[in-house]
């Protein structure tokens, strides 16, 4: 476990990541313990050219290469579906995105809100929604701004807009913060540290409070600028850049994940997002730590990094791949069985397991689920099987459960 030491209130708070800000105020520590004493390693942004980045384009071709050809066989692939198909896989995207962003912080979001969140938002159709969640709409509006208007400046209101989003209470579990606002450090630094209390280790330190006006104004005006840059590499580059600077009490990492998807859709030339790097950083959040403290406490040549970030999104497009055949895998069941009659409750569950139903699906599971008696979910179940539409599942156990028919 690592914590992160909060610049307004000098609480400790847990994380999964010394990149991230956590959840959870857990104690109060003095404000000496964290400061830094002279002679300790310098961080990247006290090099005297920062922030003058440095990499090798010859080490990085190829990696590139491979990730724009990969890219450009799924937007191939695209290209021969429907509309209707396409939105539904941009949903599939976008709802991993929300959840994995939000699950590297520590918090899971409930899917089905998520979702119902955004499939209201673009307009797609998906039958009966969830229920409203104050805090799953703030995740949503902030990755949906970030990708629908990718194109739309990136300017200090429109990230305190983000940030806004993120904490609607002006909480960050039991903490308050500066919302809409840099942080600042009136209780000292703010810091990323791990160990217990009075033995820890500080993992990083962002840059003071005072120079976040200017510093946040440089990293702006070079991304919204024609920087010279290859547009992957400078989502990879703007994701570390703003991780860096740690500009706000608590969101950072899932913000700068946002400002790296709204690079990556200039990059891809469309709002729509077919893969998910929050996703695959989620999935390798362990050599995602790694490289990012190696980085940050390193010199400004960052090929390692950017070398990371590259086969990282490299292998979100390829399991972007699979996303989109399990959306034409489910249209071309619904396909199959568009003339068969089944109750809005039997559509439902059979959704449920076309999106990825986890665990069992049993009787007790569907009567919860549909909201009905056990007797009337047997039937419900019993009337599918006699279809072939379902069938029982091989594992035994104390509970028959059910799958779909292959």
């Amino acid at each position: 476990m690592t914590w992160t030491r909060c610049s307004h209130n000098g609480t400790i708070r847990a994380c999964g990541s010394p990149v991230c800000g956590g959840a959870l105020a857990i104690a109060a520590i003095p404000r000496h313990y964290h400061r830094m004493e002279s002679g300790d390693c310098k961080f990247i942004w006290q090099a005297p050219d920062w922030p003058v980045w440095r990499y090798d384009l010859t080490r990085l071709a190829n990696p590139l290469a491979d990730v724009c050809r990969a890219q450009g066989l799924l937007l191939g692939r695209l290209a021969d579906v429907g509309l209707a198909l396409r939105d539904q896989a941009s949903l599939a995207t976008l709802t991993a995105d929300v959840l994995k962003t939000s699950e590297i912080e520590g918090e899971r979001l409930d899917a089905e809100s998520v979702r119902s969140s955004i499939a209201r938002r673009l307009g797609v159709d998906i039958g009966a929604l969830a229920p409203v969640d104050r805090h799953v709409e703030g995740v949503v509006e902030m990755v949906l701004d970030a990708t629908t208007r990718c194109e739309a400046p990136v300017t200090a209101e429109r990230l305190f807009g983000w940030h806004a989003a993120l904490f609607p209470t002006g909480y960050s579990g039991m903490a308050r913060i500066r919302v809409g606002a840099w942080r600042d450090d009136t209780h000292g630094p703010m810091q990323v540290v791990s160990g217990p209390i009075g033995r820890q280790r500080v993992h990083f330190e962002a840059p003071p409070a005072a120079r976040l006006d200017a510093e946040m104004a440089r990293l702006l005006d070079w991304v919204n600028a024609d920087s010279g840059e290859p547009p992957v590499l400078k989502a990879g580059l703007a994701h570390l850049w703003f991780v860096t600077l740690h500009p706000f009490d608590d969101g950072n990492g899932r913000i700068a994940r946002a400002l790296g998807d709204l690079l990556l859709a200039r990059a891809d030339a469309s709002p729509q997002r077919f893969y998910s790097l929050s996703a695959q950083i989620q999935r390798e959040r362990g050599d995602y730590y790694d490289i990012l403290e190696r980085t940050q406490k390193s010199t400004l040549e960052v090929s390692a990094w950017l070398g990371w970030f590259l086969g990282a999104l490299h292998r979100a497009v390829d399991e972007a791949q699979h996303t989109l055949g399990a959306v034409l895998a489910k249209a071309q069941f619904w396909q199959r069985w568009a003339t068969t009659p089944l109750n809005p409750r039997q559509i439902k569950l059979l959704n449920r397991l076309l999106d990825g139903f986890e665990g069992k699906l049993t009787n007790r599971k569907w009567a919860a689920i549909a909201k009905c008696s056990p007797d009337t979910a047997l039937r419900d179940i019993n009337e599918l099987i006699a279809l072939g539409v379902l069938r029982k599942a091989e594992a035994g156990g104390r509970s028959t459960a059910y799958a779909l028919s292959d």
